[in-house]
C-alpha cells in the first residue's frame, strides 16, 4: 500500500523500524516492560508531540500528533508499549494541559515529556467500571489539602507509575458533582502499586492496582476544581476514546502490508493465494475497515483542532476502530494459516493485543448506548 507521509512521520517509522520491539517475541512471553523503549520514545520527542514548547514539546496539532502516532505503530510491532504511550499522552498528559495550572504543567508534564516520569490514569474500581463515577474512593478535606483512601484496578503501567491522574469522591451528596480529579506522587505515604497481572494481550504494558491508604494530597495537587472531577473526566474522554487508538491504526497498516506480501508470496498449485477470490476479499475487507477506522481518528482530531467537542465522534472512533482491529487481526491469521497461528511469526500477538480494545477506555457496548443516547433513543 503506497502512502505519502510528512517528513516527522517517516522519521518516526524509520526509528520505530530500527530501534522498537526487537526482542519482542521473549518479552510478550515473560511480560516484561522495555523502560528503554520508553525514553527512546521520549528521546525521539514522541510524548512531546502536541505539548507547548515552553514545556518541552514540539506544540504540534491533534492531526498531526495522530498522524506521527500512527507511524509510531506501523514502525513498532509492540502494541503493549504503543497503547501505554498512547494513555500518558492522551489520558494523563492532555487533561492536565487543559484543566491544570502553570504550576502542575511544570511540576508534571516536563517530566512525561522527557521520560523521566510516568503517568498513569487511575479510574476503574470493583465496583465502578463501565459506571466510572459510582467509585468508592474517599478524599475527606483536611487543612491544606484532603485524605485519600481508596483502590483503582486495571491500571494500564501502574506497577512502573511514578504520577497518578485519579478520581474521588469529596462530596458524597452531591454524587457525581462531588468527584475530584487529583494529582498523585506515586511515592507519597499510603500510596501501594501492586505488581503487574498476567493478561491474553498487551503483556508489555504492566497492568495492576493501585492502593490508596490515607493519602495526603496537597490542595495545589487538585486538578481544576473540587468536583469538577465529573467534568474534567467526560471531557478528557474525548481525547481517549479518540486518540488512544493513533498507533493501533499505524499497526493495522502494516498488518495489511505484511498480509498482501505473504499472500502474494504463498503459493498453491504455482498460483499465488492473493488470486483466490476468498483470499483476496478477506484482504480488500481489511483495507476497507482500515480506511475508515482512519477517516474517524482523523475526523475527530480536526474537530479538536477546530475547538469543538466531540463527544458522538470519539465513541464512534473507539467504537469502530477497535473493533476493526480485531477483526482485522483475525483476517491476517486466516490468510496466513498455519504461519498466522503459530507464535514464532508474531501475526497471532496482535489479535491477542487487539481483544483488550474492546473492553478499556468503555467497553463496544458502552459506546453503542452511549452513541445510541446521543442520537435521543
Amino acid at each position: 500500500m503506497k502512502e505519502k507521509h510528512s517528513d516527522l512521520q517517516e522519521s518516526i517509522r524509520v526509528f520505530a523500524l530500527n530501534e522498537l520491539g526487537l526482542d519482542l517475541r521473549e518479552r510478550d512471553q515473560s511480560e516484561e516492560f522495555q523502560k528503554e523503549d520508553w525514553q527512546a520514545c521520549a528521546k525521539q520527542g514522541i510524548f512531546g508531540l502536541n505539548t507547548p514548547k515552553r514545556l518541552g514539546g514540539s506544540e504540534l496539532g491533534t492531526l498531526e500528533s495522530v498522524e506521527a502516532l500512527e507511524s509510531l505503530g506501523y514502525g513498532c510491532p509492540d502494541n503493549g508499549l504503543t497503547l501505554g504511550i498512547n494513555a500518558q499522552v492522551w489520558c494523563v498528559q492532555a487533561p492536565i494541559l487543559k484543566f491544570g495550572n502553570g504550576f502542575q504543567h511544570e511540576k508534571y508534564l516536563t517530566g512525561m515529556v522527557d521520560g523521566s516520569q510516568i503517568g498513569v490514569h487511575a479510574m476503574t474500581e470493583a465496583e465502578a467500571g463501565s459506571d466510572a463515577l459510582n467509585m468508592k474512593s474517599i478524599a475527606k478535606r483536611v487543612d491544606n489539602g484532603y485524605r485519600l483512601t481508596g483502590k483503582k484496578q486495571f491500571v494500564g503501567l501502574a506497577p512502573v507509575a511514578d504520577t497518578i491522574l485519579t478520581f474521588a469522591v469529596t462530596n458524597p451528596a452531591r454524587k457525581k458533582w462531588g468527584i475530584t480529579a487529583m494529582i498523585v506522587d506515586a511515592k507519597s505515604v499510603g500510596v501501594t502499586l501492586h505488581d503487574s497481572e498476567s493478561k491474553m494481550g498487551l503483556r508489555t504494558i504492566p497492568t495492576g492496582a493501585i492502593g490508596f491508604e490515607d493519602v495526603f494530597v496537597p490542595d495545589e495537587n487538585v486538578l481544576g476544581k473540587e468536583g469538577a472531577g465529573a467534568s474534567i473526566f467526560n471531557a478528557s474522554m474525548d481525547y481517549e476514546r479518540s486518540f488512544i487508538f493513533c498507533s493501533h491504526v499505524g499497526s493495522m497498516a502494516r498488518q495489511l502490508d505484511e498480509t498482501v506480501a505473504f499472500a502474494k508470496d504463498r503459493k498453491l498449485d504455482g498460483t499465488p493465494i492473493s488470486k483466490l477470490q476468498s483470499v483476496s476479499n478477506r484482504i480488500a475487507d481489511m483495507r476497507l475497515r482500515l480506511e475508515t477506522s482512519r477517516l474517524l481518528l482523523h475526523q475527530a482530531a480536526r474537530l479538536v483542532d477546530a475547538g469543538k467537542r466531540i463527544p458522538l465522534e470519539a465513541s464512534m472512533a473507539k467504537l469502530h476502530i477497535s473493533e476493526a482491529f480485531v477483526e482485522n487481526s483475525l483476517s491476517a491469521i486466516r490468510v496466513c494459516g498455519g504461519r498466522g497461528y503459530m507464535s514464532e511469526w508474531g501475526v497471532e500477538r496482535d489479535l491477542r493485543d487487539a481483544v483488550g480494545g474492546i473492553i478499556y477506555s468503555g467497553t463496544s457496548d458502552i459506546q453503542r448506548n452511549l452513541i445510541a443516547a446521543m442520537l435521543g433513543l
